[in-house]
């Protein structure tokens, strides 16, 4: 079933008898069609409900007010307006990347609506180089096209030979962004290192699976030492892969997703 409302556009596979949900969350400058290699197999298990959160796939003006900047609560209150729209009472969550903080930031605020959080490509600390880069785009958010920027960062994020199908595909999907609203997003840059260190510091008490790529060089460090801290998650990292992990090695993001949540 398809539906585009005044609402962030999103797509629904029903099963024929379970009553779960699972709600995929894509990052910044994808679409819901990054987990095309997810939906038969999560769909045999659970209903599914895939989203483009605002201003990507086709989540497009207008269907949103126009508002200069964004933040976490903006962004996750979309999604809950979905969940409320289709009578969805509480959901797993899965995401990947900026996805991963924009769940965070719904289970801090929504617990209830949170059964379990699988966070891939996760985002919970910005390294030296992941900091240096977000300043740089920030000052030049405004001079240089936004795809270019975007690009780079692609590079940076997944930069070997191996990580080309990930990166083409956010590269083609960021083509379909416009520059005022990736100026938007980038907005959220402000706001992401206070709440990065609360959700380090504190235990949402909601089962979560970090998945990562053992060649996530930017990000698997920090999510290593956060999930010593927190009793309720756990990690399990997947060799040869990097950042975008659902499609650089999808058979086993599929199988330890799906044993997890059916655990």
């Amino acid at each position: 079933m398809l539906f585009v409302l005044r609402m962030l556009h999103y797509t629904t596979y029903n099963h024929e008898s379970s009553k779960e949900w699972v709600t995929f969350v894509h990052g910044a400058g994808g679409s819901s069609s990054i987990w095309y290699k997810q939906i038969r197999e999560f769909s045999k298990h659970f209903n599914v409900l895939l989203l483009d959160l605002r201003g990507h796939g086709k989540s497009k003006a207008p269907i949103h007010k126009k508002l200069k900047s964004y933040s976490f609560n903006v962004i996750g209150d979309d999604i809950i307006q979905v969940l409320d729209h289709l009578k969805i009472e509480n959901t797993h969550f899965v995401g990947i990347s900026l996805g991963t903080i924009i769940i965070r930031e719904i289970a801090e605020r929504f617990p209830e609506r949170s059964k379990s959080m699988i966070l891939g490509g996760a985002i919970m600390k910005m390294n030296f180089r992941g900091q240096i880069l977000m300043r740089l785009g920030d000052m030049l958010k405004s001079v240089i096209p936004y795809l270019l920027l975007y690009k780079l960062f692609a590079f940076i994020i997944m930069p070997r030979k191996a990580h080309k199908e990930s990166r083409s595909l956010f590269i083609n999907e960021a083509k379909k962004l416009y520059q005022k609203e990736f100026k938007r997003w980038f907005s959220l840059v402000s706001q992401v290192n206070p709440l990065l260190r609360f959700f380090r510091i504190k235990d949402s008490g909601i089962p979560t699976l970090y998945i990562m790529g053992a060649e996530d060089h930017m990000f698997l460090p920090s999510i290593s030492k956060l999930v010593e801290d927190h009793n309720s998650s756990q990690l399990f990292v997947i060799a040869d892969c990097g950042h975008v992990v659902n499609v650089d090695r999808p058979l086993i993001f599929n199988e330890e997703c799906i044993r997890f949540l059916r655990a």
